[in-house]
């Protein structure tokens, strides 16, 4: 476990930084069993900043595991409508979210993946007030990590439990910046880092990312007017935060139909508590035409059909291989970590900041400006070091955006 005071200098972070909270706000924080000391210093570090009132909900991986062996069918054919309300609420009260993320990438392992399939799409449904709020950034909402005994097992299979929770923990506060002094200040300097970034793309308005890598031969379009998003954010009240604790990236959303060719993936994706591995995707006008994996086929498909856009991008993000997640040599069977560590797409729904104008658009009218709109929001990770992009200019210029996995400009 680390140390009181590295946990305070995560807190803080937590707080300051990732959520951001403001005078008056509520906080509500979704949080595993397991870290009640990190939960009560992020509560009492809210109340210090001025927050009006803190929720937690809390956890347990083992009852949730439970439910989805146990329950009978009926369990995943509705959620809960006071939960669903009281999440609406909170997002139109323009208030705050936390998620601590921490549960075993393979939780569900042996788990019907029907039912896991079912209760995706119900959630989704019930959530999609609250979940456009979030991806329209109208409120405050950040996702941070902590360890767990079946994850760190994952990450470092050769160690003990008790060895393995306490090595991922170093490296969790090592990678979101709780080993320097300051970790506030750490985190604004990389946050001006990344703004430049995506000042030079937006200037750059590529009609297309061209990637090229080992089994990756893939053509993006973009939409017109489209933006870059990435590290800091700000709400409609124009407060800061950082949904994602860490990140590297800077992201934009695709043309919906604009993606062609074949991408083959770099590291494992954990989705729904369960792994797939070494898959390839075949696009042809943005939709999936064909796909394999040598683990985890029928969930990958589960994902694909889970409603009628699924099989189109929702985002394409740049990081570089240089980082300090891929500087770790680490897989951390966790999208929150791995897509920060790797360039990476998304199947599903595309962010509407990601397009001018686009917080304030309807379904429809995000539709025809070109974005994809899906229940489904998956991360997938596809680079490395070998990997090259081209942007692609409306005039047919080709211009270096990566080489050898790093930024080229």
């Amino acid at each position: 476990m680390p140390t009181v005071t590295e946990l305070t200098k995560y807190a803080d972070l937590i707080v300051r930084t990732a959520v951001h909270i403001a005078p008056g706000q509520t906080l509500w924080i979704n949080a595993p069993i397991h870290v009640p000391e990190l939960v009560r210093l992020v509560v009492k570090r809210a109340y210090e900043v001025g927050a009006k009132q803190v929720h937690v909900e809390w956890r347990d991986e083992e009852v949730t595991k439970l439910h989805y062996s146990l329950a009978p069918d009926a369990a995943f054919e509705q959620y809960p409508a006071w939960r669903a309300q009281a999440m609406t609420d909170l997002a139109e009260a323009g208030d705050a979210y936390l998620l601590i993320h921490s549960e075993d990438p393979e939780l569900l392992k042996g788990v019907d993946p029907g039912r896991i399939a079912n209760y995706s799409r119900i959630s989704s449904a019930a959530l999609s007030t609250f979940r456009s709020y979030m991806s329209s950034k109208r409120m405050t909402w950040s996702i941070v990590a902590v360890p767990s005994e079946g994850w760190a097992r994952l990450v470092y299979p050769q160690l003990e439990p008790n060895e393995a929770v306490e090595t991922l923990w170093e490296a969790i506060l090592r990678i979101v910046r709780v080993d320097e002094d300051d970790p506030v200040a750490a985190w604004e300097r990389h946050n001006n880092e990344l703004l430049a970034k995506r000042a030079y793309l937006d200037a750059k308005q590529y009609k297309q990312l061209h990637y090229r890598g080992p089994g990756t031969d893939l053509v993006i379009g973009l939409p017109e007017r489209h933006r870059w998003n990435g590290g800091i954010s700000w709400n409609e009240k124009g407060a800061a935060f950082n949904p994602n604790v860490p990140t590297e990236e800077v992201y934009t959303a695709p043309l919906r139909t604009g993606t062609n060719g074949f991408v083959r993936s770099t590291k494992p994706l954990s989705y729904q508590g369960k792994l797939i591995e070494n898959f390839s995707l075949t696009f042809e006008q943005g939709r999936v035409v064909h796909f394999e994996a040598e683990k985890g086929y029928e969930v990958l498909m589960t994902m694909l059909d889970l409603d009628g856009q699924s099989r189109y991008l929702g985002e394409a993000a740049l990081v570089p291989h240089h980082s300090p997640i891929s500087n770790s040599g680490l897989i951390f069977f966790n999208t929150l970590f791995d897509e920060n560590a790797s360039n990476h797409l998304a199947l599903g729904n595309a962010y509407p900041t990601c397009i001018e104008g686009g917080a304030s658009m309807s379904r429809e009218e995000l539709e025809q400006a070109g974005l994809n709109q899906s229940i489904l929001h998956v991360d997938f990770m596809i680079g490395s070091a070998d990997m090259d992009i081209d942007g692609i200019t409306a005039d047919g210029v080709r211009e270096p955006v990566f080489r050898n996995g790093n930024w080229a400009f």
